[in-house]
């Protein structure tokens, strides 16, 4: 009998499956070596009890869904956390679409992880999710962030000055986006 996977959906590098309560330790201490990498684009929990609360969301909110890009054999040991992908403000009905939010821990930029990863959270989205789009906000300067969404088949579809508060202020964004017949 075949083995089961403990990944909702796996690549040759990394696998991708759902935060759990239990992952705070590796995820909070990731991203205190993380700091200087994200500062300003975001700021992940990297304490306990923040963690806990955000985790509670992206498990028990069901317009949320959270996703960690684990190393499969990775030099960081299986099962590694590398980075997570977030699915935000998830409609169904009409719209069928979901607001990506991501971030890359700092032992696993540059080596591709995150692509990997954002591919198989987007073909997750839609099949499993039944999702028909999916949109990245990225600030014009997070040269990273749109470097990930342009490499992954996202497409630009406009900018938003002052779209959301982030660090004090209302900072631009870059749209992007992509749909289930982009990818098909």
């Amino acid at each position: 009998m075949p083995h089961a996977s403990r990944y909702l959906a796996e690549g040759p590098r990394v696998g991708i499956r759902h935060f759990t309560y239990e992952d705070g330790a590796e995820f909070t201490a990731r991203a205190r070596e993380s700091k200087d990498l994200h500062h300003p684009w975001l700021f992940p929990p990297d304490g306990p009890d923040a963690y806990a609360a955000y985790a509670g969301r992206l498990i028990e909110d069901p317009t949320k869904a959270g996703f960690l890009v684990c190393e499969k054999d990775g030099e960081h040991g299986d099962g590694a956390i590398a980075g997570f992908i977030n699915i935000n403000n998830i409609v169904q009905g009409g719209f069928q679409c979901g607001a990506l939010g991501y971030g890359a821990f700092a032992h696993a930029v540059g080596r591709g992880l995150m692509r990997e990863g954002l591919n198989l959270v987007v073909g997750y989205a839609f099949g499993p999710m039944r999702l028909h789009r999916l949109e990245i906000n990225a600030q014009p300067l997070n040269a990273g962030s749109i470097a990930l969404a342009r490499s992954c088949g996202f497409r630009l579809e406009g900018f938003s000055p002052k779209m959301i508060y982030i660090d004090g202020a209302w900072r631009d964004h870059e749209r992007w986006a992509v749909t289930a017949e982009m990818r098909a």
